[in-house]
């Protein structure tokens, strides 16, 4: 490969692996700061994708949508479509919990998915949505300059969801998803709504894993409903896990660890698997994954970079306290 190529696919990679980031800071602040099993990931990720392509796409003749929105205003709408979808499920499912919520919400993006698949006049079934516009392309072409400009597009949301999120749970708001998560009935004891407090963290991870999803759909210009398996939420939990949940900074360096093992893993299957075979061969690549979590639960069960413990000194004696 020479350096032009290794370069495009340094930022390939790279893109993804910032998107992935984004949607795991949704995750990590539902379930790292606020103790909400969510496995309908994919889900919210699905609904981000498919409300900015059909608001950004140009108009087709035998399908609803394609009002030709600005790229900028179909991330906007991905959120806030994302954030009411993600309003709607928690309204109906957060008062259970552990497994029933976790049964909940894996019934709701298999619901999603489905729904995709089947309603052809407005998310192209399982053609799925093409055309997808991507932004800049008119100045920079489609080469290795605009992924790259693409790139620092997704770094600058990056950066901002990471900063706005820290401001969040250091702030009262966060420390109160902190003692809900550790003790409800405390929380509650001090007048602290433990439902509303679940329902707004439940809402703003919502919203970014549909301006992730977006953001991907309009990397790659293309999606469909197989985009969308249960197996992206298993990645996206396997990156949380081994990157330490309740912490924004592992949250980000597990995306890119799990990111570049599951690519890694994928090159080399091509490489070494015959070609008859690498459609089976690709459950390998799962099953690597989930060693990789296997071994983090074992060697570090906090993961690369868990919530750490801050000692607070109070009358009667230390306590540890979570601090991300």
């Amino acid at each position: 490969m020479d350096a032009a190529g290794l370069i495009s696919y340094i930022s390939f990679f790279m893109v993804f692996a910032t998107v992935f980031a984004v949607i795991v800071l949704g995750l990590n602040l539902q379930w790292g700061f606020t103790g909400l099993f969510n496995v309908g990931v994919a889900g919210f990720v699905a609904v981000g994708a498919y409300t900015s392509a059909i608001l950004t796409t140009p108009s087709i003749d035998d399908r609803i949508g394609g009002f030709g929105w600005p790229v900028a205003m179909g991330w906007l709408a991905a959120m806030l479509v994302s954030g009411a979808a993600g309003a709607l499920v928690g309204l109906l499912t957060l008062r259970l919990r552990d497994d029933y919520l976790a049964i909940t919400t894996f019934g709701v993006a298999v619901v999603i998915q489905l729904a995709a698949l089947n309603l052809q006049t407005l998310t192209g079934g399982p053609f799925g949505v093409q055309f997808i516009p991507k932004p800049m392309q008119a100045w920079l072409g489609t080469g290795t300059g605009w992924t790259l400009a693409y790139l620092g597009l997704c770094v600058a949301v990056l950066v901002i969801a990471y900063v706005g999120l820290e401001r969040l749970v250091r702030s009262p708001w966060g420390r109160v998803l902190r003692a809900i998560r550790e003790d409800e009935s405390a929380a509650a004891s001090l007048g602290k709504s433990a439902f509303r407090f679940r329902l707004q963290a439940f809402v703003i991870g919502s919203m970014l894993m549909g301006l992730g999803g977006a953001m991907q759909a309009h990397f790659v210009g293309y999606i469909a409903p197989e985009d969308f398996l249960p197996i992206l939420t298993f990645q996206l939990w396997a990156m949380l896990i081994v990157g330490g949940s309740g912490n924004n900074r592992g949250a980000i360096l597990g995306a890119f660890v799990v990111w570049a093992v599951w690519a890694a893993a994928g090159g080399a299957l091509r490489q070494w698997i015959p070609a008859g075979e690498q459609a089976r061969a690709a459950a390998l690549q799962v099953v690597l994954i989930g060693v990789l979590i296997a071994l983090m639960l074992v060697l570090r069960p906090r993961g690369l970079i868990g919530e750490t413990l801050a000692v607070s000194t109070h009358a009667g004696g230390d306590r540890p306290t979570p601090r991300a």
